[in-house]
């Protein structure tokens, strides 16, 4: 999602820009070409791979270490041969033609497939499977378009196996007729979702320190960014500032491009990977490899940001604008980077391009993906769960690898969710405890708040303001230049008139769509030779909220229209007039600037910020609820420093910095995959599940004073609407990086959990089968969203009662716990058994029976903790939407 820094105004005609076409007809005429993404019924190499391994002798990971909990985390082999995939393909045409052929026992189709394996590794052919998977695709193209015109723009292989084309909507007719091809999807759009966070996280005394401190947090993981790309000569990403030497990942296979923005040594032993993903955007003919950098190169800045929050070095010093903001460091600083550039300044990005560097992430072998991005729309048909992006990750996390992802800036509304599936992990946006913030004094003794990263001026005196509509030059006017009270131009000023004074500008609409600067503003003061500036909000600008921005000259923003107002009627008081000709004979208002460099700490932190998007999690376009907690978590997402490139141009005030302060669910959804680095280092067999669960069952739900955590409920003066945060705001709470690192039970769940929970959902066959290529009568098809084995329940109706199960399993050492709850209004609840002890390694099932007690169509919310006696508390929320009692009581 893009960083919250403007006004909101704008913000959601922005939002409305993004168009998903979900169907064949829509939007696209039938001589139209267009990017289709083409999924064939065939498995792709990364199922078999994590089935012959759980299945087949010979083929399974080592022992886990002692005191560790063995997760089937697949192991990535080599990429196989035509023979083997020939094996794979005649037994998926078999099935296809023959259908009851579905019903031989999975384990002799397991060990005829694992015959062909055995085949491949011994024959060990120099063809490479990517390459043959290719042919495959470019053969059915031919077969299907024979003689027409069209254009592949990718081959998938490894997470699905299919390809992406530019075609008219007529030949993407005949594609999706073909026996091989499963399913046909229009390519849609998508957008894009700290010296200080690593201290309020407690790492430096806790999750950093349990694993040998800064020097070693996170050493051996690759974390996988799909984003607008990376600056590599940035020092967050050098190799050479530690005498420890980082080692080489042996488990990643990826590349590093070589272009001219791109050159020879960008990549290093810290960034190990770097590729860029176009072809969909310059099949439209919208790509400029200009301003977009056809390379890895970050143009936008984004990117570069969010890789340093994950795991940017540490101790880096943050300047800008000539001032020293404290040193920076990456959640998890000493592990590696790879980047999969999908998206781009001048028109954000599109799913072909996502899931092309989600496959090549997967391939390359990397531990987390990282996804500061969302659809630009929920997702049509069935469910939000089936679209290409959230189905590759689904595969993604089938091998192993954990998912997070930026839960959207759309909030505060309810069901404003746009991360949907239950095996990503999904990340709102909460304020932490340090605050710049400036203000400016008055003559008549007034003091207005206000935002800026800039000096204050001398505490001594005072200074006159000056409007900028009272200090034009001869030859300049208001009629002839309305925006000129915005300061962009210094020769349209008289320069005696504001030497030495404090020059008032106008915040217009202007600002927020870039076409004025802070930054031009700021730069006609010092050429005016002003002791300083002052901007106060034009009226027209409602719902205003402000990163601070620097200023290397003394400068405030009055961020509030009614503060504003008493600035403008103190110095509108303040003037002299001369009687008969109207002019301004004396200017008698003076002011002083404070100065916003020193951050304050202390305020009540943290807090579920406005933008950011809440439950419940929508299951479909309409939007009906569905049974899957979302958000998962909370983490630090609002004024946050970090790495920026040197030609980031997303934010005209940090344009040529090195740095930057940004907010937005972008920057919380990376402190999680850097923290989720140092869980997979912790515990390398941790499943993805597994990573997740720990985040969860340990998350805190108090802030810094014990208080409940609050989350704000508006745009306009978000501190003054402000209510407890629910688990639709904040999921299972804030993340405590500590806690994480040692959660005692955990919670399992794989994809054949997942496949059975995609294959519950009404009218879901004929869709699992055209994504996945499986068949829904190999899984439990009885599995609903609350029987998925989560660290919370979730309920979109509740009718009477229902009984859901959970199962824990023990990953310290032996202990008993005890059991509480609290029900959710409306609802009773009886957990059983309410006692436990469990040995190291063993296992816990818990029945949860919940029972409407009303009839109800406001949701409520309770929680179930399990506390055992070393100190483990294991937190499970429990929310219910519509509940119906068997009695007459309403509420």
């Amino acid at each position: 999602m893009g960083n919250i820094y403007v006004a909101h105004l704008v913000v959601v005609v922005v939002f409305c820009l993004g168009v998903v076409l979900p169907c064949l007809c829509q939007g696209v005429s039938d001589d139209d070409t267009a990017v289709y993404v083409v999924t064939l019924r065939h498995t792709p190499v990364s199922h078999y791979y994590a089935e012959l391994r759980r299945e087949v002798n010979g083929f399974k990971d080592a022992a886990p270490a002692p005191g560790r909990t063995q997760f089937n985390k697949p192991r990535r082999y080599l990429l196989t041969s035509p023979e083997h995939q020939l094996g794979l393909n005649l037994w998926g045409w078999g099935c296809l033609t023959f259908p009851f052929l579905y019903l031989v026992p999975k384990s002799f189709r397991l060990l005829v497939e694992a015959v062909f394996f055995w085949y491949d590794n011994i024959t060990k052919t120099d063809k490479r499977y990517g390459s043959y998977i290719s042919r495959v695709h470019d053969s059915l193209l031919k077969k299907v378009l024979n003689g027409e015109k069209y254009l592949k723009v990718y081959s998938y292989h490894y997470l699905i196996n299919g390809f992406a084309v530019l075609v008219t909507q007529k030949q993407a007719e005949k594609l999706s007729r073909s026996s091989l091809v499963s399913n046909v999807i229009l390519d849609f759009s998508v957008r894009k979702a700290t010296t200080h966070t690593p201290q309020f996280l407690g790492l430096p005394q806790g999750a950093w320190f349990q694993d040998g401190g800064f020097e070693a947090a996170g050493e051996g993981v690759v974390i996988g960014f799909v984003d607008t790309g990376i600056d590599p000569t940035h020092p967050s990403f050098g190799d050479s500032k530690s005498d420890h030497p980082y080692p080489v990942p042996p488990h990643f296979s990826g590349i590093c491009e070589v272009t001219r923005d791109f050159p020879s040594g960008s990549c290093n032993r810290k960034l190990v990977g770097a590729r860029h993903f176009a072809a969909s955007a310059i099949t439209r003919g919208i790509f400029n490899s200009t301003q977009d950098y056809a390379s890895p190169f970050d143009g936008d800045g984004h990117g570069t940001h969010t890789a340093a929050v994950a795991a940017g070095n540490h101790g880096i010093p943050v300047i800008v604008a000539g001032h020293h903001f404290g040193n920076a460091s990456g959640m998890a600083p000493r592990s590696h980077i790879a980047v999969y550039k999908a998206l781009y300044k001048s028109f954000g990005g599109f799913a072909a391009d996502v899931v092309a560097a989600i496959d090549q992430a997967a391939q390359d072998g990397v531990d987390i993906i990282s996804l500061s991005i969302t659809p630009n729309r929920r997702p049509p048909g069935v469910a939000t769960f089936f679209n290409p992006i959230d189905m590759a990750l689904l595969s993604a996390v089938k091998a192993g690898i954990f998912v997070v992802q930026a839960a959207g800036n759309t909030g505060p509304s309810l069901t404003s969710m746009f991360s949907f599936s239950p095996w990503i992990f999904t990340v709102g946006a909460a304020s932490h405890d340090r605050v710049y913030s400036n203000s400016i004094f008055l003559g008549n003794n007034v003091t207005i708040p206000g935002v800026g990263l800039a000096p204050g001026t001398d505490e001594s005196k005072l200074y006159k303001l000056i409007h900028a509509h009272h200090a034009l030059s001869n030859d300049t006017s208001v009629a002839d230049d309305m925006y000129v009270g915005e300061c962009q131009d210094a020769n349209k000023f008289d320069k005696d008139l504001i030497k030495g004074n404090l020059l008032m500008c106008s915040y217009s609409i202007r600002f927020v769509l870039g076409l004025s600067t802070i930054k031009r503003a700021s730069e006609t003061a010092k050429n005016l030779s002003a002791a300083g500036v002052v901007f106060y909000m034009d009226p027209y600008v409602i719902g205003f909220q402000l990163n601070p921005v620097p200023m290397k000259m003394p400068g405030v923003i009055i961020g509030s229209a009614n503060d504003s107002k008493i600035l403008m009627q103190y110095y509108n008081s303040s003037l002299e007039m001369d009687a008969v000709s109207k002019k301004i004979v004396k200017f008698g208002a003076v002011a002083r600037i404070c100065g916003g460099l020193k951050a304050n700490y202390g305020s009540v932190a943290p807090k579920v910020m406005y933008y950011s998007a809440r439950g419940p999690d929508p299951e479909d376009s309409f939007p009906h609820e569905a049974d899957i907690l979302k958000p998962n978590l909370l983490a630090p997402g609002s004024f946050i420093w970090a790495a920026w490139s040197s030609v980031g141009t997303e934010s005209a005030e940090f344009l040529g910095e090195n740095f930057a302060l940004m907010s937005g669910t972008s920057m919380a959804a990376p402190h999680v995959a850097g923290l989720a680095a140092l869980i997979r280092q912790k515990f390398p067999n941790f499943s993805p599940a597994a990573i997740g669960s720990a985040l969860s069952t340990t998350a805190s739900l108090y802030d810094k004073s014990g208080g409940a955590i609050m989350a704000q409920r508006s745009y306009p003066s978000p501190e003054l609407n402000e209510s407890p945060a629910t688990p639709f705001d904040m999921g299972s709470g804030f993340v405590n990086a500590s806690g994480a690192l040692n959660p005692g039970l955990i919670f399992h769940s794989g994809y054949d959990d997942y496949m059975s929970f995609l294959c519950g959902i009404n009218g879901s066959f004929p869709v699992v089968l055209n994504y996945t290529g499986q068949n829904c009568g190999l899984y439990n098809s009885t599995v609903y969203g609350p029987d998925l084995n989560l660290p919370s329940i979730t309920m979109s109706k509740l009718n009477q009662s229902r009984i859901v199960q959970r199962t824990v399993k023990n990953i310290a050492q032996n202990e008993s716990y005890s059991v509480g709850w609290t029900a959710p209004s409306g609802v009773s609840v009886k957990v059983s058994p309410t006692h436990f002890c469990i040995g190291s390694g063993e296992s816990q099932v818990l029945s949860v029976l919940l029972n409407a007690t009303v009839n109800s169509s406001v949701a409520s919310f309770g929680r179930i903790g399990l506390f055992g006696n070393q100190g483990h508390v294991v937190n499970i929320p429990i929310s219910i939407m519509v509940k119906i009692s068997s009695n007459t009581t309403t509420s």
